[in-house]
């Protein structure tokens, strides 16, 4: 009752009001809007777009964030609602005569998602094919009266008898069931859909530009690791035979069709031990290995759309940057003759330019949707047009335009062998002359990851946040991330917090060096491999840190191995040996082995129903740095969460409870712990206070 009235009168008063503006707090942060994906028409008249609208924590039922489904008008300037409110619309393509948007949506009596078709000028969605199981993804056929769709088996009916019985008991790795492929008609009074046979599980499907020919990307079998290292591709024809098989070597991104239909082009590993689907390849139909396109370049390809017979448009990474460009297929058969044509750059790298993580475009080329961010604001729709460059079209966060944003930028500095690094930084809102600041050095998972200089900020990234309330905050892309081609990324292979985590303690004395930062007020935090930074940074490196927030983190990477989802990931493309190869070795890199050396406050985090990451890591530092007794420690565990925090109450939580923990140990008393119940409508104090 006293929350709720002292919170009515700070909103009463303009004073309150005002100071409110200076910066983002966790409770904005939980509102920001974000534009997800974008699908332009095929005359570039209009832009249908995803956006991610997150529920408010306390007023609605708990749960991810919503998506909907909007339509720009490029020619009218604005944009319209399609489909709004509690919905999570995915999947969106627009029918060949760009008469209709077609979607994938659990609506009204669904049991499971079904396939929508929604008329562009008007009218109310209807379902144009639901199956035994849930609609996954689809592609539509060129002549725009058929859809080939990859489903969910049917519930197996005694399997579910058995289960309300009380046998409810689950074989691990074992009680998975394939996806199907179906080919259906959508006229309403159509044949009933038709399933292929084909003997994998689907994951992805195209259907040819120019024919009946289907293009799959599968695995052997429905489990994680096979999704990340044994995802191959196969072209089939109408009736789910195997005509050809595209030999890719290591991990699998996008696949699509050359618009002539005599090429696959794809993003993947250019081997096994790539660490990140990155490399742009084609293939010809007719099967084999692929070959890379832009071979040796230290950039990642993200995204692509083809633009004629054999031209397309690449969206890459390049460094903490990002850029457009166009590239014609080579000449050979299927398009593996050689080295692509030089690319004509379309949007050049650039700390001004806005970073792209998606491309749409139209047959011919003149015109593409484009899904970038800046440090100014979440993804947001651009249009790129030829000769004009981007145009930013929406602006999903007005009220961002009345909160002070801290200045960002991006950092090159050197590791003490030599390598040249770079990261982002995001300065102080406000800093005296000559002062030194407090530090929050965040962490990047994977390792094959990388922070670019876009939108930083979000429930688990403190960015903006602690900006606004003195601190500064850096990104290191230590070696191993991605961004800067393959051989960068490899760099932290076989060396599991060796150079790699050096690399962090190397940023963190440049930002000394350079006199912005207090070397004694110095905090970690990052989840999953970032997590493992931490824990490393909070015990090997005690001494260096003196505070860290720990998000599904590993402590001890032996027992890591056997407990996650993705065990194969972690020998092909990180430790490149298994733990009997190097026991004690493994020991050493664990921060459970240097629990002793720990006296950095630690919060540990984690989802209590992690499968990449299981939460007894998270228990085993706890246990262990609670019976040293040395530093404050504090676990706190997130029921109905995996790797990461998808509902809106656990993720405000986690913002809240990670600032809290930071002003406590680095601006605050220190000594014990903060109170442990956090007020969640109480916003935090503005910069200047507290």
């Amino acid at each position: 009752m006293m929350r709720s009235l002292l919170r009515s009168l700070l909103l009463l008063c303009p004073c309150a009001a005002l100071a409110a503006q200076d910066g983002l707090t966790p409770q904005r942060v939980a509102e920001l809007r974000s534009v997800s994906t974008a699908q332009i028409a095929p005359d570039g008249a209009r832009i249908a777009y995803t956006l991610s609208v997150p529920r408010v924590p306390g007023q609605e039922d708990d749960g991810p964030a919503w998506s909907e489904l909007h339509v720009y008008d490029v020619a009218a300037g604005r944009s319209r609602a399609f489909v709004t409110g509690k919905v999570n619309v995915g999947n969106v393509s627009w029918t060949t005569d760009g008469r209709a948007l077609a979607f994938l949506a659990k609506r009204g009596t669904d049991k499971d998602a079904a396939l929508y078709l929604i008329p562009i000028d008007g009218g109310e969605a209807r379902r144009a094919l639901d199956l035994p199981g849930a609609i996954e993804a689809f592609d539509l056929a060129p002549d725009g009266k058929r859809v080939v769709c990859i489903a969910a088996p049917a519930p197996d009916e005694a399997r579910e008898a058995e289960k309300k019985k009380g046998f409810a008991q689950e074989i691990y790795e074992e009680d998975g069931r394939s996806s199907e492929l179906w080919i259906a008609e959508l006229a309403e009074g159509a044949p009933a859909p038709r399933q292929l046979a084909f003997e994998g599980h689907p994951r992805d499907v195209r259907w040819s530009p120019v024919d009946e020919r289907l293009l799959v990307a599968w695995t052997p079998t429905t489990l994680v690791d096979d999704d990340y290292m044994r995802k191959r591709v196969a072209v089939l024809d109408g009736t789910g035979h195997v005509l050809a098989r595209i030999e890719n070597p290591g991990k699998l991104g996008k696949i699509g069709w050359s618009l002539d239909g005599k090429s696959v082009v794809l993003i993947g590993g250019g081997d096994v031990h790539d660490p990140a689907a990155a490399r742009l390849q084609s293939a010809p139909a007719g099967g084999g290995a692929p070959s890379e396109l832009l071979p040796g370049v230290e950039r990642d390809a993200l995204d692509f759309a083809f633009v004629g017979p054999r031209a397309l448009l690449l969206v890459a990474h390049e460094g903490c940057g990002s850029r457009l460009e166009r590239l014609e297929l080579p000449d050979g058969p299927g398009g593996t003759g050689g080295a692509a044509a030089a690319p004509s750059v379309r949007l050049p790298n650039g700390p001004d330019a806005p970073l792209l993580t998606s491309v749409s475009a139209t047959k011919d080329g003149r015109r593409a949707a484009l899904v970038a961010s800046t440090p100014a604001h979440p993804a947001e729709l651009f249009l790129y047009e030829e000769g004009q460059g981007a145009k930013r079209l929406t602006d999903s966060n007005p009220g961002l335009a009345g909160v002070a944003l801290a200045r960002q930028e991006v950092i090159t500095h050197a590791a003490r062998d030599g390598l040249a690094l770079q990261g982002v930084l995001v300065h102080p809102l406000e800093r005296a002359p000559g002062e030194r600041v407090p530090l929050i050095l965040t962490v990047h998972g994977g390792p094959e990851a990388h922070v670019s200089n876009g939108w930083v900020t979000n429930y688990s990234n403190p960015a903006q946040m602690a900006a606004a309330r003195g601190f500064a905050v850096f990104h290191p892309n230590y070696r191993g991330s991605t961004g800067r081609g393959a051989a960068f990324a490899k760099l932290g292979q076989g060396d599991p917090a060796g150079k790699e985590f050096d690399d962090l303690v190397d940023a963190v004395d440049h930002l000394i060096a350079i006199g912005l930062v207090d070397g004694k007020r110095v905090g970690v935090t990052g989840g999953s491999y970032g997590g493992y930074a931490t824990a490393w940074c909070s015990t090997k490196f005690s001494e260096r840190f003196a505070a860290g927030v720990m998000f599904v983190g590993i402590s001890d990477t032996l027992s890591k191995v056997g407990t996650t989802d993705i065990s194969d990931e972690e020998f092909y493309v990180h430790a490149l040996k298994r733990p009997w190869d190097d026991w004690q070795g493994l020991l050493e890199r664990s921060p459970i082995y240097h629990a002793a050396e720990s006296k950095t406050p630690l919060l540990i985090l984690h989802g209590k129903d992690d499968p990449r990451v299981n939460p007894g890591q998270s228990r085993e530092l706890y246990r262990h740095l609670k019976l040293r007794g040395q530093a404050p420690v504090r676990l706190v565990l997130y029921p109905g969460e995996g790797h990461g925090n998808r509902k809106a109450a656990a993720r405000l939580d986690f913002n809240l409870r990670c600032l809290q923990w930071f002003e406590h140990y680095l601006k605050g008393p220190g000594g014990a712990m903060p109170e442990a119940e956090l007020d969640y409508e109480a916003e935090p104090a503005p910069r200047g206070e507290g």
